[in-house]
């Protein structure tokens, strides 16, 4: 044990990859139905690492944070500045009323039992699964006029709070959510679900797995015999019924296969391959012709590509109206907003910065995209000139401070990543020809960045944490439950009554105004329904940017 101490001692870099490995495979572990999570499972590895007693330079974990950051802000900027519009007030006021009830009740219950500033911002960021205030909040506490001494007890007691209160912050949060609340509303989650589903969609929802076994959109092959179709060019075919959506794929004429011109003519015995909804080729082509099998024919390569709207006239539009200009030939199979898939029905109103999948022939996908934005051909590159800067100018930014009623706040360099990656992500979502940082890179960005960020504060701490265990005491605990659940009482009565949300939606716009993505998987999972996702995206954006701010914020009002 003594040689594996002085090789990770002098190879710190060993020690955190191990903590990395170790943190990823504790996360794993579920008690009940709680799972521990890479957060939490990384900060108890590098406790436990940092029993060694091994020195990792601060820089490290500061490079680590702010690429976290960076790539928080840049997965919902769009969707954080798209919330700003006077349709999503109700969501926005609910996030402020959370965020801030969380704030002043950390406060109130800090100075009440004589926690310290350290104490205080674990307290807050454990309570509420908000691990990105520990690195605002560190930063903060590094900027007091105390000695060094007294500024590195004081960060070490912030991972200490953290770890006693996430627990019992994350599962507190999400009982109250799938069975207080509910019991609160006197509602039913599963059928409120339904009620909000038919409304939306017209249809009741399956459980994630199961789908409708009727397919709108199907491809036949049909022998052209009827004389009334004869001799009718592609294009009139096509229009033939202004009323029917259907589209020519191919056609084998004298044995030959073409890609048909809207000016082709069709003869007697061309097979053409006919894309439309089910209904219309049931009820209105039944008589062009017989079907034939045709596997040669039917075999051509349909594109799956996502086209980003970046357009303003077609933001704000539904989705019948994109319809009508860009139909023929093309299928909408989802819609993602904020990296979460949304349902969707003809009334869905569309959003720039909103992604759509599609599926059709190229050229057609291409022709759509000219007009509604950008159509990513799935670059695995990222555009590291756009990352350096925004972070550098976020770290500017952050730099700055203002004094409001005596107390001086900035974001730090951290906290300005976080707003840059917000700005950078919002101009990438309205020009993405440039900036493009692809999902897989996001995730090691975000997971990795605080991953490592974590298990390195927990490597810190890992010599002085009993100690500070031993000083906080019980009391932390049951601090730690009135932080996490108390809040959202306030938001579950504020929105549902005052701000008249359904309860679904309000349910979901909870979760976001918390950052609590295991909290948004619960409450799908007990209402049976993807629907809470609706009111999740914009409250995430404005909660985390309130959630972070909140380190030097807190630190500033207990000192």
């Amino acid at each position: 044990m003594e040689k594996i101490a002085h090789i990770l001692q002098q190879h710190p870099e060993l020690a955190v990859f191990l903590t990395l490995s170790l943190g990823f495979a504790l996360g794993h572990i579920k008690i009940g139905t709680f799972k521990i999570g890479v957060v939490l499972g990384t900060l108890f590895a590098g406790v436990l690492i940092g029993q060694l007693n091994i020195q990792i330079p601060p820089i490290v974990k500061t490079i680590f944070f702010d690429f976290f950051l960076f790539a928080t802000g840049y997965k919902v900027g769009p969707q954080f500045f798209q919330g700003l519009r006077k349709n999503a007030f109700p969501q926005l006021m609910l996030t402020i009323v959370i965020c801030v009830s969380c704030l002043l009740i950390a406060f109130g219950i800090s100075m009440f039992l004589n926690y310290d500033t350290g104490t205080a911002a674990g307290l807050l960021a454990g309570a509420f699964s908000e691990s990105t205030l520990i690195g605002t909040a560190s930063e903060a506490i590094h900027q007091l006029p105390i000695s060094e001494m007294e500024k590195t007890r004081l960060v070490n007691h912030i991972p200490v709070a953290y770890s006693l209160t996430y627990l019992i912050g994350a599962t507190s949060f999400v009982f109250f959510l799938t069975s207080i609340a509910p019991k609160l509303l006197k509602i039913n989650l599963v059928e409120e679900s339904e009620k909000l589903s038919k409304t939306l969609t017209g249809e009741t929802e399956h459980e994630p797995g199961i789908q409708s076994a009727y397919q709108r959109w199907i491809i036949r092959a049909y022998e052209i015999t009827n004389e009334k179709w004869i001799g009718l060019t592609i294009s009139e075919f096509e229009k033939k019924n202004k009323d029917l959506r259907l589209v020519i794929q191919r056609m084998r004429h004298n044995e030959e296969l073409i890609e048909p011109s809207p000016k082709a003519i069709i003869h007697k015995g061309d097979v053409l391959v006919i894309m439309a909804q089910h209904g219309i080729i049931l009820n209105s082509l039944s008589n062009i012709g017989p079907e034939v099998l045709d596997e040669e024919l039917l075999k051509f390569p349909l594109a799956h590509m996502d086209i980003t709207i970046t357009n303003k006239e077609i933001s704000g539009k539904t989705i019948r109206s994109l319809r009508n200009r860009f139909g023929n030939g093309l299928m909408l199979d989802k819609i993602t907003r904020e990296y979460q898939e949304i349902p969707f029905n003809l009334d869905t109103v569309l959003q720039r910065g909103d992604v759509l999948k599609v599926t059709g022939k190229m050229v057609l996908i291409e022709k759509a995209a000219k007009e509604i934005g950008y159509l990513d051909r799935l670059s695995s590159a990222t555009d590291i000139v756009f990352l350096g800067i925004g972070i550098v100018l976020g770290g500017l930014f952050g730099l700055l401070s203002v004094t409001v009623f005596g107390i001086s706040i900035t974001l730090t360099t951290s906290g300005g990543a976080l707003v840059m990656g917000l700005i950078f992500g919002w101009l990438h979502s309205r020009t993405p020809i440039f900036g493009s940082i692809p999902e897989p890179a996001l995730w090691i960005f975000d997971n990795v960045g605080l991953a490592t960020f974590i298990g390195l504060v927990g490597m810190a701490a890992g010599p002085s944490f009993i100690s500070g265990l031993q000083e906080m005491g019980f009391s932390i605990v049951i601090s730690g439950f009135i932080v996490a659940v108390v809040p959202h009482v306030i938001g579950l009565f504020f929105g549902r009554y005052i701000l008249k949300m359904n309860p679904i939606i309000l349910l979901g716009a909870q979760t976001g105004a918390g950052t609590s993505t295991i909290g948004l998987k619960a409450i799908q999972d007990a209402s049976a329904s993807k629907f809470p996702v609706l009111g999740y995206t914009i409250p995430y954006a404005l909660g985390n940017i309130l959630l972070t701010a909140w380190g030097p914020i807190l630190v500033s009002m207990m000192n």
